[in-house]
C-alpha cells in the first residue's frame, strides 16, 4: 500500500515536471515571436522614407516713412490726437494679406514730449507707428541717417515704443549693447529667420561714445561678425540697409560692394533705403541672394512724382526639405507694384497713399506715363520680374 503511494506521487511529480517544461517551452517561443515582431516592426521604421516637405513666407515691402510737417499735420485731429491710418486705408487691404509686413521707419518715434520737428531733424509721434502696425506690418528697419536727430532721448523713447507692440519684429536701435548683441532669431510658418537693419549714413550725428548700440551704423566687421552668430540657426538672412546716393536711380558702386559681400556672409534677401526713389532689383551671386536696392519712399511731403512714387516687393521665401532631410530655402517669384503718394498741394491736405493701378488722371495726370517710366527703372537689371501682386 505504502509503494502505491509512493508511485503514484513519484508520477504526478513527473507529470508536473513535464508540464513546467512544456509552460517554460511555449513562454520562451512565445517571447521569441514577440521579439521578432518587433524587430519586423524596428526594420520597417528604419526603412520607412521621409516624405519631402515644403513651406512658404509670403513677405510684402515697402519704402520710407518719411514723416514731413505736412504729414504730421495733417493726421492732427481737433482734440489734439493724430491718427495716420486714413491715409494708409488703400494700402491695408493689401498689405495685411502677407506673412511679413516690412516697412522702414525713416524719421525716429520720439513722440510728442520730444517736440515735432520735420526736415532737416525729425521727430514723429507714436502714432505713425500705430497705422502701420493697423495696416498689418510686423517688421521694422529702424536704423537710419535719422536716428540721431531727437539725440539719445529720441532713440530711447522709440526703442521704448516698440518694446510695447507684440509680434513686431524690429532691428536697427537699442537701449544697451547687451540688447543689440543678443541674438535674436524668428519662426513663420515653419521657417526660422533672421533680421537686422544697418545704416551708412549718420548726417553727421555720430552716436556718443559707449552708445553705439543706439543707431546700428554699417561696417563690414559688425555685419560679419552678426550674421555668423545665426547663419548655422535658421532657414533665411534678411538685411535693411540704408545706403545709396539720394534721388538717384541708380545702383551706386558702394551699394554693389555691399551687396556682395553680404550675399558672401549668406544673406539671402536684401532690402533698401534712403535714395528716396525706386532703383532697380535683381538676384546676385547665382541667384543666391535677391536685392531690393532702393524701396523709395512709401509716405513723404517730398515734391516731385519721382520722390512720390514708391516701390511694393512681394517675394516668396520657399523652404524645401528633401527625403534625406537636407534643406534648401529660395527666395523665389518677385513681384512688384507701384505706390503714389497723393495729396492737395495747396493746402497740404488729404494725404493717401495709392497703389498706381488705382489711380486715374484726375489724381495723378499723365499717371501711366510715370508709371511706365519707373516700371523701366525696376525691371532694368531683373526684366523678368512680375507686375501686380497677388490678390488672394
Amino acid at each position: 500500500m505504502a509503494k502505491r503511494k509512493v508511485r503514484r506521487v513519484k508520477r504526478k511529480v513527473k507529470v508536473f515536471l513535464v508540464i513546467s517544461i512544456l509552460l517554460i517551452v511555449v513562454g520562451i517561443f512565445l517571447q521569441i515571436t514577440s521579439f521578432s515582431k518587433e524587430d519586423k516592426k524596428d526594420s520597417k521604421k528604419v526603412v520607412k522614407k521621409e516624405k519631402p516637405k515644403d513651406y512658404e513666407i509670403k513677405m510684402l515691402m515697402v519704402g520710407d516713412a518719411l514723416i514731413h510737417s505736412g504729414v504730421y499735420i495733417d493726421a492732427k485731429g481737433s482734440d489734439g490726437s493724430y491718427n495716420f491710418k486714413p491715409m494708409l486705408e488703400q494700402i491695408k487691404p493689401i498689405s495685411t494679406k502677407y506673412d511679413l509686413s516690412y516697412y522702414n521707419q525713416e524719421t525716429v518715434l520720439g513722440g510728442t514730449e520730444l517736440g515735432l520737428s520735420s526736415y532737416p531733424r525729425f521727430n514723429s509721434p507714436y502714432e505713425v507707428g500705430d497705422a502701420f502696425i493697423d495696416a498689418g506690418f510686423n517688421v521694422v528697419s529702424l536704423a537710419t541717417n535719422h536716428t540721431m536727430d531727437k539725440n539719445e532721448e529720441g532713440v530711447l523713447n522709440s526703442v521704448a515704443y516698440w518694446k510695447k507692440q507684440k509680434n513686431i519684429v524690429t532691428s536697427g536701435q537699442w537701449s544697451s549693447e547687451e540688447e543689440r548683441n543678443k541674438v535674436r532669431t524668428y519662426e513663420k510658418n515653419g521657417i526660422k529667420y533672421a533680421f537686422f537693419s544697418y545704416t551708412t549714413w549718420t548726417n553727421g550725428l555720430e552716436t556718443p561714445v559707449g552708445k553705439e548700440y543706439l543707431n546700428n551704423v554699417y561696417s563690414e566687421e559688425k555685419a560679419k561678425e552678426d550674421i555668423e552668430k545665426v547663419r548655422d540657426k535658421v532657414d533665411v538672412v534678411i538685411v535693411a540697409m540704408h545706403w545709396g546716393t539720394e534721388y538717384s536711380l541708380g545702383v551706386s558702386e558702394e551699394q554693389t560692394k555691399i551687396a556682395n559681400y553680404l550675399s558672401d556672409l549668406g544673406v539671402d534677401l536684401i532690402v533698401g533705403a534712403h535714395p528716396h526713389v525706386v532703383e532697380p532689383v535683381e538676384y546676385i551671386n547665382d541667384n543666391k541672394t535677391f536685392v531690393i536696392y532702393s524701396l523709395g519712399n512709401f509716405i513723404s511731403d517730398q515734391e516731385g512724382t519721382e520722390r512720390l512714387t514708391g516701390l511694393m516687393m512681394e517675394v516668396t521665401i520657399k523652404k524645401h526639405v528633401d527625403k534625406k532631410k537636407k534643406t534648401t530655402v529660395k527666395i523665389d517669384n518677385p513681384k512688384a507694384e507701384l505706390i503714389y503718394t497723393k495729396s492737395n498741394m495747396g493746402s497740404k491736405k488729404d494725404f493717401k497713399v495709392y497703389p498706381y493701378p488705382e489711380l486715374n488722371n484726375t489724381l495723378l495726370p499723365n499717371y501711366m506715363s510715370f508709371y511706365a517710366q519707373y516700371k523701366t527703372v525696376v525691371s532694368e537689371r531683373y526684366p523678368d520680374i512680375t507686375w501686380g501682386l497677388t490678390e488672394e
